[in-house]
């Protein structure tokens, strides 16, 4: 929480900090102007996740939304990479692609979520949980609700199910893996796991935000 005290400072001062007067974590925190440090430090990674999700290149480069893949896509991508390593490109393609369909969806539930946050919340956070993790909670469930539709309409459009079915006809952990009754792949398997990925992409990118954003303020402190 000492990252939300200094960034007040800074806020409110002329380029110095301006708090002459010891103040515990949970009286500045559940101020007002303590509250709204965070929703700002939240919006801004939001922000910033939205601005990536926009972007097609942005999106393939990104480390953070690789990591968020479920082990089940996970272990579909390993299949393919051994039968046609280009169709996990175009796969990935189609999926960066479907994620710029989202942004509209997802970034005002999530910035309702944040400017929802309450005293509560801080009390968590100043008890160590992230601010992204509080945000996750809230919103994760029904953000892959809200996208799944979208997502599920784009990768149908690309016809990446047909395409995949086409590769690894005869593979039954394909079908176990995406809940299809056969050995095909189901549409709707992987557009959900898609959407997991592209939700806990988006968290994570958020998430890294706040760290950097931590760094940046408390570092020439050396806290």
């Amino acid at each position: 929480m000492k990252k939300y005290i200094i960034t007040a400072a800074l806020l409110i001062g002329t380029g110095a900090l301006v708090l002459t007067s010891v103040q515990s974590c949970q009286t500045m925190a559940t101020t007002d102007l303590g509250l709204s440090i965070i929703k700002r430090v939240l919006l801004n990674g939001i922000d910033k996740g939205m601005g990536i999700y926009s972007n097609k290149e942005a999106f393939l480069q990104n480390n953070m939304i690789d990591k968020a893949l479920p082990k089940e896509l996970r272990d579909i991508n390993s299949t393919l990479e051994k039968i046609s390593p280009s169709l996990v490109a175009k796969e990935r393609d189609f999926i960066a692609q479907a994620a710029s369909y989202t942004v509209n969806i997802s970034k005002p539930i999530l910035q309702d979520a944040v400017n929802s946050l309450n005293a509560q919340d801080v009390t968590r956070i100043i008890q160590g949980t992230t601010a992204t993790q509080i945000l996750k909670e809230k919103t994760s469930q029904q953000l892959v609700a809200a996208i799944a539709p979208k997502v599920d309409e784009k990768l149908n459009e690309y016809g990446i199910a047909k395409t995949i079915n086409m590769a690894l006809s005869g593979n039954n952990l394909l079908g176990s893996l995406l809940g299809g009754s056969n050995s095909n792949v189901n549409t709707g398997g992987l557009s959900k796991l898609a959407s997991e990925q592209l939700v806990n992409g988006l968290f994570n990118i958020i998430e890294d935000y706040e760290h950097q954003n931590s760094k940046a303020l408390l570092g020439p402190l050396g806290k």
